[in-house]
């Protein structure tokens, strides 16, 4: 994924004035993160955390968060605007936690960029890390196969809902909540709450 990092560094600046405030979530988006983060008992960890706007609001909510990136330019400005709040470089293929160590994962939009052959490898990731019962809300460019798309930054890859929910269950996953939403003029965007199974 050094290509991924790269092509953000590049544009983070840019990012993270258009995408990285919560004012700029859509309120359904704002909606379902806060009733999912209202459910999480134990840490969080924003697996992809980008400039650290999402992990800010789930600290101001209550809850023990940690970001990582695999950006070094978006953990720098997430440390200097969220000074109170970890964030780490590191990524969501190989997470940096004890096996059954967090309550939750927020995973927003941040496997855009696995192609079909690799997605699986940060799935697993996050059931490892998840204790059981523990909850994972991945957010998903939603689409009626999977396919490539020209991504503003970098390359990334449109997914139905039922072929993320077949993957994330081979994972070790129960899901309870698929959300889709189609707004005219931008790209039909998801998200899948789902729970780590007592065995994975």
């Amino acid at each position: 994924m050094t290509d991924v990092a790269e092509a953000y560094d590049r544009r983070s600046a840019e990012y993270a004035r258009v995408l990285g405030t919560m004012a700029a979530v859509h309120p359904s988006d704002r909606r379902l993160v806060e009733t999912w983060a209202d459910g999480i008992r134990g840490p969080v960890l924003d697996a992809g955390c980008g400039p650290g706007h999402w992990s800010a609001h789930l600290a101001e909510r209550g809850l023990d968060v940690r970001g990582i990136d695999l950006t070094p330019e978006f953990v720098q400005a997430a440390r200097a605007s969220h000074p109170g709040i970890r964030f780490d470089l590191g990524t969501i293929d190989a997470i940096d936690e004890p096996d059954a160590a967090l309550g939750g994962i927020l995973a927003w939009f941040s496997t855009i960029h696995h192609a079909p052959p690799v997605i699986d490898v940060p799935l697993a990731e996050f059931a490892r890390v998840l204790r059981p019962g523990g909850a994972l809300v991945l957010g998903f460019f939603d689409a009626d196969a999977v396919e490539p798309f020209d991504h503003a930054v970098v390359g990334a890859w449109r997914w139905p809902a039922a072929e993320l929910e077949r993957r994330l269950e081979r994972a070790g996953f129960e899901i309870r909540e698929t959300h889709r939403r189609a707004t005219r003029g931008e790209r039909p965007v998801g998200a899948i709450v789902c729970r780590r199974a007592d065995a994975v």
